[in-house]
């Protein structure tokens, strides 16, 4: 089981990861990974953030639950069920560590999967529908401030 954090900024951008391990090595994408024995996903979700961009977030909600099925010929290498959510970053300073080489703060065409990244379909499909939701969630939010 893994988790994915689609952090957008105040600004709307959200932040992309470069992977620094398989799979999907030197791709770009949104931080996560593995939830630990004993770890709740919410744990899970702060934790893999905290150690791949130096942020803390506060997790808005659930915006997909997908499997990522990863073949190698004719096997599966990797299989993965993995939630990702809708967050905001609410401390640190944005910086690379952990599985990440590099992160950057995309805009949402950067986000496209024909953008500068070029981000597999399924995590730019994800990060749309995140950005969707976040959009819809502004003016609740602004309101309570």
């Amino acid at each position: 089981m893994g988790v994915g954090a689609i952090i957008v900024n105040d600004e709307g951008r959200v932040l992309l990861a470069q992977r620094g391990h398989e799979p999907l090595k030197g791709h770009w994408s949104i931080p996560g990974g593995l939830v630990e024995l004993g770890e709740t996903l919410d744990e899970a979700l702060r934790r893999e953030t905290r150690e791949e961009s130096g942020l803390e977030i506060e997790n808005l909600g659930l915006v997909e639950l997908l499997d990522r099925i990863y073949r190698e010929e004719n096997r599966v290498r990797y299989h993965y069920v993995i939630a990702d959510y809708l967050c905001r970053p609410v401390a640190g300073t944005a910086r690379a560590g952990d599985d990440a080489v590099a992160i950057h703060w995309a805009t949402p065409e950067e986000c496209a999967s024909c953008g500068p990244f070029r981000l597999d379909p399924i995590a730019a499909r994800v990060i749309a529908k995140a950005l969707s939701m976040h959009a819809k969630d502004r003016p609740a939010r602004k309101e309570k401030a």
